[in-house]
Parts: structure tokens; C-alpha cells; sequence
């Protein structure tokens, strides 16, 4: 069974997001010491905390002890991970950043050796109908993501970016994003301050930009005029009282924007008058090709619909496949020895033996041929108990 448990932007603002971080953890522990997990994947983005697991069938009807987050199982789980990596299920409507967060949680899943066959035949789908549909609508038109929006954004509340002064406080997948969405911005230097100094580095040598090292925040700040802060720090890392020292006239003038989950910046800083926005305003940006987006997007949903069906089956032939492999495997090693036996009983030449070797194996294609069929049909039409009665019957040693 493929059971989905998640919270994102939809149901929850950032502040609930924010104290639902150490709920998921807890929740996923609990879960661990109630139900046997065969397979897991963990998806951790600044909006949304999502985990697909694969649990037993004969758990039953999965107890999740929780009413903040959203739970799904089997097809409707399947059917929300190709939407997301779609684009469909974003904050802005197919973004792409997405599609590289999914391929990530893939491969972490893949190094810590918590994926198996299942969650990597779904994951490999999702990756694979989100490149499509990029490639056959215009979903990601304009090159849409968290980080244009953040910029568009500031472009709404502040005019032209032209000649203003950026840092950008992290340097990680989020402080990427929106430092490129800033490079066609004519904005006059980016600096980027980073607690790993290497990175910072790396990053402002990408944007011709000014890498500063993490303690030198405090220095810069009266040359910026546009904040941008999307670190992974566990609490806030700018408040009233770092910033107070500014001259109060240019506090006024500047803008913060504030990415991180949890946040960086405290909401205090509200009684300096600086323009402070997060996650949250990015619900009510002015987005000029969403309406050409939301039509792709019906196009795609057609694409999801189909490719949902497909992985379906694809997955139900999966319950069948051990069963099928281990009877075949069972039948050919008896028909390999009852093959020798006869042929040391018999003097036949070469052409012979092939031929008592074609018929023996004929005949066990032919027995097995209708139970073969049989099980697959079963598999398409998800009888669970056709397939357990045959895992009993065929897999299970009494010994």
C-alpha cells in the first residue's frame, strides 16, 4: 500500500508551516513504531513537508494519528505526485523548481537506502511525466518559479529594481533561485552571505556578484536596499534589535523578503517601517502568464490522467511478478533435472536430446501458460485475493 502524508502552502500559512516542522518529524516517528515501513521518501521544500511510504497490505486500513496533515493511499497518492511534479500542485503554476526537489528526494532516498522497487518505479514516473509535460504544453512558460516571483514581487511593491543594491543571506537551493531571477534586474551588485563561506563564493562568482562571509552581515547592510533571506537556520537570524542601528531613513527605503522555512526574520522589524514579505505574499503576486499557465495546465491534466492509469497497472503487475519468477524459476529447475535423469537413462544423439529438451520445455510452457495469464489478469484488476492466495499457495515454505 503507497500512503502519502503531507502539509503545504494550501492548508497552512507559514507561521502553521513553521510549527508543523518538528509535528511531521515527531508524526513520522510515531508511525515508524506503529507500522512496518517497506520503503520511504521524504520531501522537505520551503512549502510543503511530504513523505510516501510503502507499508504492508495486510496493515489494513493505515491508523495515521494526526488531523493537521493531509493523508492519501494508492491512487490518489499516485495521482498527487504527478501533479506535483508537474507544477500543477505549486504556488505558482508550473514552476520547475519542483521537478529538481523531487529528483533529489529520489536520490537521498536512494543513498540512505530507504527507497526500493516500488517508490522507485513511481518516483522514476513522476520525474519522467514531468519532463513530458514541460515538453508538450506550456506549463513553465516564462520560466515561472519561487524565485521570478519573489523578484516580481519586489518589482510590484518597489518599481524598478535598476541600480539597487541585493544581498542575498544563503546560498543554498532557494538564495540560487532568486539571485538568477535577479540577474536581468540591472541591479548594481549582488552580494551573497553565506555561513559556509566557500559557497557564498561559488555562487557570487555564477552572478559576477560579492561573496562576504556570514559575519560581515552586519556591515553591509546600510549599503543594501533589497534584503533577500532563504537560509535553512533553525530560527530567526535578523531582528529589530540587529538592524536598529540603521539610519531610519533608509530603513524606510528598504525591502526585506523574507523565503526561509522556518523564517530568518522576525516579525519586529514591522516597527522599523521595513517592507517585510514571505512565503506567504507570494500567494498574491500579480502573475501575468497564469491564465495562458492555467490552460496548459488543463492540457496536462489529461497527460496525468493517462500516465496515473499506466503506473497503476504497472504497479499491480509488480504484486504479481515475484509470484510469476519464483514459479518459473521452480518449474524450469525440475524440468532441467527430470531432463538430465531421462537422458542418462536414454542413448540419444545430439539432435535428439534437443528434441526431448524442446518438448519438456513446451510442455511446462503449456501447464503454466493459464496461471501466468490468470495472475496477471488478476493483478489488472486488483484482486488482492486471487494474488494472496497465490503467494500462499506458491511462495510460502510450510518449513
Amino acid at each position: 500500500m503507497l500512503v502519502n502524508i503531507r502539509i503545504d502552502f494550501k492548508i497552512a500559512d507559514i507561521e502553521t508551516m513553521e510549527s508543523s516542522y518538528t509535528m511531521f518529524d515527531s508524526l513520522i516517528d510515531e508511525i515508524h513504531e506503529k507500522i512496518d515501513i517497506i520503503e520511504e521518501v521524504t520531501l522537505k521544500t520551503c512549502n510543503r513537508y511530504e513523505i510516501y511510504l510503502i507499508v504492508d497490505d495486510n496493515e489494513g486500513d493505515v491508523d495515521i494519528p494526526t488531523s493537521a496533515f493531509i493523508v492519501q493511499k494508492d491512487d490518489n497518492a499516485i495521482n498527487h505526485l504527478l501533479r506535483l511534479s508537474s507544477g500543477l500542485e505549486s504556488m505558482i503554476v508550473g514552476e520547475d523548481q519542483i521537478l529538481g526537489q523531487i529528483k533529489n528526494a529520489r536520490k537521498k532516498a536512494i543513498k540512505e537506502g530507504t527507497i526500493g522497487p516500488k517508490l522507485e518505479k513511481i518516483f522514476t514516473k513522476a520525474i519522467h511525466v514531468g519532463q513530458s509535460i514541460r515538453k508538450r504544453t506550456r506549463i513553465n512558460e516564462g520560466g515561472v518559479s519561487v524565485g521570478s516571483g519573489a523578484v516580481e514581487l519586489i518589482e510590484e511593491k518597489y518599481g524598478s529594481l535598476e541600480g539597487k543594491n541585493v544581498l542575498i543571506v544563503g546560498a543554498g537551493e532557494m538564495g540560487t533561485v532568486v539571485s538568477k531571477a535577479l540577474l536581468d534586474k540591472g541591479t548594481n551588485a549582488i552580494v551573497v552571505a553565506n555561513r559556509t563561506f566557500d559557497k557564498a563564493q561559488q555562487l557570487a562568482n555564477e552572478l559576477n556578484g560579492l561573496a562576504i562571509r556570514f559575519d560581515q552581515l552586519d556591515a553591509s547592510l546600510e549599503k543594501i536596499d533589497i534584503l533577500i533571506s532563504a537560509t535553512g537556520a533553525p530560527h530567526t537570524i535578523i531582528n529589530k534589535k540587529r538592524i536598529e542601528v540603521l539610519n531610519p531613513d533608509h530603513l524606510a527605503n528598504m525591502i526585506m523578503l523574507d523565503l526561509a522555512n522556518p523564517r530568518d526574520i522576525d516579525d519586529d522589524i514591522h516597527d522599523l517601517s521595513v517592507q517585510l514579505y514571505n512565503l506567504d505574499d507570494l500567494r498574491y503576486i500579480t502573475d501575468k502568464n497564469k491564465e495562458q499557465r492555467m490552460k496548459e495546465a488543463t492540457k496536462a491534466e489529461v497527460i496525468i490522467d493517462e500516465e496515473t492509469d499506466l503506473l497503476k497497472d504497472a504497479i499491480r503487475q509488480m504484486e504479481v511478478t515475484p509470484i510469476l519468477s519464483s514459479m518459473n524459476i521452480e518449474a524450469e529447475k525440475i524440468r532441467k533435472q527430470e531432463l538430465e535423469k531421462t537422458l542418462n537413462m536414454l542413448d540419444l544423439d545430439g539432435k535428439d536430446a534437443k528434441k526431448i529438451d524442446y518438448l519438456t520445455r513446451s510442455l511446462t510452457d503449456k501447464l503454466y501458460f493459464t496461471i501466468n495469464n490468470n495472475l496477471k489478469r488478476a493483478a489488472a484488476n486488483n484482486d488482492k485475493q486471487t494474488i494472496q492466495t497465490a503467494k500462499k499457495l506458491l511462495l510460502e515454505d510450510d518449513n
